[in-house]
């Protein structure tokens, strides 16, 4: 489906950081934009619900630095297409959407050739380099979208086009064996999806975080154990995963590897990781990896499984004029599963 768009101009209602800085220093302004477009390539969106990330936080609180001055978060966009522009082959408007993180790739370095195009140096994402979702109305690059169903609620979607993506992402990363022991570091919105698709798959999974809420959703989803990472897991780990941004636990997830076990560190931020010790934390070939963006390919792979095999997302909506609450509640950890943001409704 095409449509030739044209550049017209409309004005959006959303949320820009517009200083970086601790939650508790307000970083997010309420902003009024014109926003032109679609140009040729873009899809002009009308957003249904805008997913909410620790990336988002990490960016408001200046952890990542700004790319951009002003910039309007939110990179888990579920919409309908307003407008598409010249040269859109695959959306039309009223087509339902989702905008992930991956915004831009060159198509043509080394990393790209390869399929590896989530290293590209020259990669550009939605919510940092360009406005995103926490808004009524956002652009995104039509051959980085995704088709979405029309049938589900926005809101259950949403998470599925980060946390889920970046989960998947970062559970092939772990190495999991077939019928594996995995262990989950934290269990916000990634984990919580990520666990569901290694449980599909005949893994065992042991959940380890601060947080009572959380645990009782692991034990509900199906982990065989969640405790306080302090207390460690009830058997050796052939896998983990670490979604809490926290480097101290890194050795601690390591020390509960078995021989040969993999340990990667889904975030984007982490705070300093302490000392390693060798025959503990890495000896017998225990590995440490991390785990950059995504590429296409893993976003396509992943929402086929997810509808497969019937992912359940356990969400907390917000009106979309309470975005800076759902950012504080994300920091506080008072959130159970993903943050969705909700946008009002087209007026009939």
């Amino acid at each position: 489906m095409a449509a030739g768009g044209g550049a017209a101009s409309r004005r959006l209602e959303g949320w820009a950081v517009a200083e970086p800085g601790p939650i508790g220093s307000g970083p997010l302004a309420a902003v009024r934009r014109e926003i032109s477009g679609p140009g040729p390539g873009e899809l002009l969106v009308r957003v249904e619900a805008c997913g909410v990330c620790r990336t988002d936080l990490h960016l408001a609180e200046g952890d990542l630095p700004p790319h951009r001055p002003a910039t309007i978060p939110g990179h888990e966009i579920v919409g309908r297409v307003i407008a598409a522009g010249d040269a859109v082959t695959r959306f039309g408007p009223g087509d339902r959407v989702g905008g992930a993180w991956l915004r831009g790739t060159c198509g043509v370095c080394r990393h790209c050739r390869l399929g590896r195009e989530n290293l590209c140096p020259s990669s550009v994402y939605t919510g940092w380099d360009a406005d995103g979702g926490f808004a009524d109305t956002t652009l995104l690059p039509a051959d980085y979208a995704y088709p979405l169903p029309d049938g589900p609620d926005p809101a259950y979607l949403a998470p599925l086009l980060c946390a889920g993506i970046i989960g998947f992402r970062a559970l092939r990363r772990s190495a999991l064996p077939p019928g594996g022991r995995l262990g989950v570091y934290g269990f916000g919105a990634s984990a919580h999806l990520a666990a569901q698709v290694a449980l599909a798959e005949g893994a065992t999974v042991h959940v380890l975080t601060r947080s009572a809420p959380a645990r009782e959703l692991a034990l509900a989803l199906g982990a065989t154990s969640a405790r306080d990472a302090d207390d460690g897991p009830p058997e050796p780990l052939d896998a983990a995963i670490l979604f809490a941004p926290t480097g101290d636990l890194v050795p601690v997830a390591l020390a509960a590897l078995d021989r040969g076990g993999t340990l990667a560190v889904a975030g984007i931020h982490l705070t300093d990781i302490p000392a390693l010790g060798y025959r503990r934390h890495l000896f017998l070939e225990r590995d440490l990896r991390s785990v950059t963006s995504n590429t296409r390919q893993d976003g396509q792979e992943f929402l086929v499984l997810a509808a497969r095999i019937g992912i359940r997302v356990t969400v907390t909506p917000y009106p979309l004029d309470q975005a800076p609450r759902a950012l504080a509640d994300l920091a506080a950890g008072r959130v159970n599963g993903a943050a969705v943001l909700i946008p009002p409704p087209l007026p009939a």
